[in-house]
């Protein structure tokens, strides 16, 4: 069966490279037609609370949450009564707050309340809560940015979206630009012709375009997939390629009189399996991501699950054809060997590979402890850097103004007795510097018709009244999380279960929520599932445990080292790199344990071990470095510091797997060998 498959490739190569051609066409174009969605926001589980109070306000108010922050120099009352209008003329402008909302400005500021008065202006200094829409986020900010001037500051989730969205397509192009020429020269490196580092990028080239092109069906996808899905598939795909045209090559040079149309055939018929498990076990790590209630691991997992696929299809059906269509240029552009033998390398191993696998194991359980015991964050707010524009100008207004966020509240219209019960407990609250609601604008014994429309639209509209809360707190942190549930619980007291709450924090603490229960589910789906997968590959116990075990080691120290340097980790870098770098890394155990066990059928342990480093080192370092390139070009090139720490994960992650697999592993193979090695059974004599 599989052979007839391929043989019908072989005979309709052109017609398969016509039809690749023409997809990869159509993908490029369709590819421009999806979405990016650059607001972590969004992803929270539709059924989380602050999602569902977010989709309540917006259907019952016209202007959402404050989501930007715009603080000008040097300006007095009335000039900055003049920049609170010309801000709220812009389009895509829905509302802005100053503390002409909360007080008669009219009135000498020194004999109004001094909280309030400074949190809105202090030492000259004017700061603006301003909503924008989503939809015209990215020329309402531009707008904002050009009529207060360079000197001036904008923060809030609005304006680091933005900053997202114009930073990350230059920094991916760029990322994959180097990386594209560091695989080239890897490829060079490791091949024995000139013509088949490009032969091999032709074909990643094809299955990546295929990919982008059919993330379409999907919509709109996330800011971390858009960063890390392509270099990630190109990382993880390429020792396919070179896989598939090796064995090529040794069925040629076993058969000298055979067709290349054969020779492909039987290269594929025997690279297969190895192929193909190599795949699976990457598939099943990034798909362990989409059992994550929080949306960015579905939106990445099946993304790259979807490209490990497409990368396999086009090895087993592009690349023959490809191959075949090019053989003749890949013979007369045959090399000498670039890379000099790794035997002495094999023969270092086989002599340090026990003390090796001892300081490994000495490792495992501090590494653990170590990797669960971080401070993190969880949200949008630490994004940027005070290297960059919106890090400075964020750390310019809490210098001046301090920490602060935006918190509403959205409780049933009518009874003013308990809503100014209600705004008495909340303004009680030391963390909450005010609120701007009915009962405290137009006061609670004041009639709603003898408010302005205008003014009654923003406080009371769809059936509710909201109160909108400014308080002195980060949007996320232990002090944050406990105003949250604070806020909560006062609110329970005189609207049981019957109000909704929202704001930056309020999203923040049930991102926390979500990504940390996903935690546990996602790693033990993904450690079960690959070590199911080795079961039923190796027909034994010991040899999956010992393999999986090495690469989540691998996996534990990578995430230990921030704990020790004293540094935050990213929520959702920490999950992400879980899942892939086990998907991604556990290849070269099984690579490494399957020559082991070829080798073993006619040396001894010891033997076995140097001739397996020897003969594998040139493989998963092409891989494993091309990993690490291109998670460290992410981390160096990107402005968004969760997507370039994730980079750094995988840069470091790569390297120690890649490490713990060369030097450690043999020894616990060495070890293991009596159990996990079969014995042929001996003739008997006559």
């Amino acid at each position: 069966m599989l052979k007839r498959f391929y043989t019908a490739i072989v005979r309709r190569r052109r017609l398969v490279l016509a039809l690749f051609a023409l997809a990869a066409v159509l993908c490029v174009f369709a590819s421009r037609a999806v979405q990016v969605d650059y607001d972590i926001n969004d992803y929270l589980p539709p059924d989380s609370p602050s999602t569902t109070a977010i989709e309540v306000m917006n259907s019952a108010f016209t202007g959402g949450i404050p989501n930007m922050r715009v603080m000008v120099r040097d300006v007095t009352i009335p000039e900055a009564l003049a920049y609170k209008e010309k801000i709220a003329a812009i389009d895509g402008v829905a509302s802005v707050t100053w503390l002409d909302d909360s007080l008669d400005v009219t009135v000498p500021l020194q004999m109004q309340d001094t909280d309030t008065v400074e949190t809105y202006y202090k030492d000259s200094c004017a700061l603006f809560t301003v909503t924008v829409e989503d939809a015209k986020r990215l020329e309402a900010v531009d707008a904002v940015r050009e009529l207060i001037g360079e000197d001036n500051a904008l923060a809030g989730t609005a304006v680091s979206t933005a900053v997202a969205t114009n930073s990350t397509v230059t920094e991916v192009a760029k990322i994959a630009a180097i990386a594209v020429v560091y695989v080239l020269f890897i490829l060079i490196l490791t091949t024995d012709s000139w013509a088949e580092p490009v032969l091999v990028l032709a074909g990643l080239g094809t299955a990546i375009l295929l990919n982008n092109g059919t993330n379409l069906i999907f919509g709109t996808i996330s800011f971390v997939t858009n960063a890390a899905g392509s270099i990630l598939q190109l990382a993880v795909s390429l020792d396919y390629s070179v896989f598939l045209i090796h064995r090529f090559a040794e069925c040629r040079a076993a058969d000298p009189n055979a067709s290349p149309e054969d020779c492909m055939v039987d290269a594929l018929c025997r690279s297969t399996g190895s192929i193909l498990s190599s795949g699976l076990t990457t598939v099943i790590g990034f798909l362990a991501l989409v059992l994550m209630q929080f949306q960015i691991g579905p939106d990445l997992g099946l993304a790259l699950a979807k490209g490990v696929v497409l990368s396999l299809v086009t090895v087993f059906t592009f690349m023959p054809a490809l191959t075949l269509a090019c053989y003749k240029w890949m013979d007369k552009t045959q090399h000498k060997p670039l890379l000099p033998s790794f035997d002495k390398f094999g023969r270092f191993v086989s002599r340090v590979m026990l003390p090796m696998a001892l300081v490994l194991a000495i490792l495992m359980v501090p590494s653990y402890l170590a990797s669960n015991s971080n401070q993190y964050h969880y949200g949008a707010a630490h994004m940027f850097g005070t290297n960059t524009r919106l890090g400075a100008d964020t750390a310019a207004i809490e210098e001046i103004f301090g920490k602060s966020d935006t918190y509403v509240v959205l409780v049933p219209e009518g009874d003013t007795a308990t809503q100014a019960e209600l705004s008495d407990a909340l303004h009680a609250i030391p963390e909450v510097t005010g609120v701007l609601s009915y009962v405290d604008n137009a006061g609670a014994s004041i009639p709603p018709e003898f408010v302005p429309a205008d003014a009654l639209k923003l406080l009371v509209s769809g059936g509710y009244t909201r109160l909108v809360l400014t308080v002195d707190a980060d949007t996320e942190g232990d002090a944050a999380f406990a105003l949250v549930e604070t806020v909560r619980a006062t609110v329970q007291q005189y609207y049981p279960d019957n109000y909704y709450l929202a704001g930056q924090g309020v999203s923040t603490y049930d991102l926390m929520d979500t990504i940390t229960a996903d935690m546990v589910k996602v790693n033990l789906l993904a450690i079960g599932a690959v070590f199911l997968i080795l079961l039923l590959m190796k027909r034994q116990l010991l040899l999956p445990i010992i393999l999986v075990l090495s690469i989540e080691t691998a996996i534990w120290i990578n995430l230990a080292i921030p704990y020790f340097r004293g540094q935050y980790v990213f929520y959702i870098a920490y999950l992400i790199i879980s899942s892939v770098q086990l998907g991604a890394t556990v290849d070269y155990a099984i690579l490494f344990s399957d020559r082991y066990q070829e080798f073993r059928e006619i040396l001894g342990r010891k033997e076995a071990v140097a001739a397996t480093v020897s003969a594998v080192t040139t493989s998963v370092s092409t891989t494993g470095s091309a990993m690490a390139v291109v998670g460290f070009l992410m981390g160096a090139i990107s402005t968004n510091q969760l997507l370039g720490q994730l980079g750094n994960f995988l840069g470091v992650g790569s390297l120690v797997s890649l490490a713990i697999v060369l030097l450690a592993l043999p020894g616990f193979l060495y070890l293991a060998d009596p159990l996990i090695i079969k014995k042929k059974k001996q003739p008997k004599e006559a």
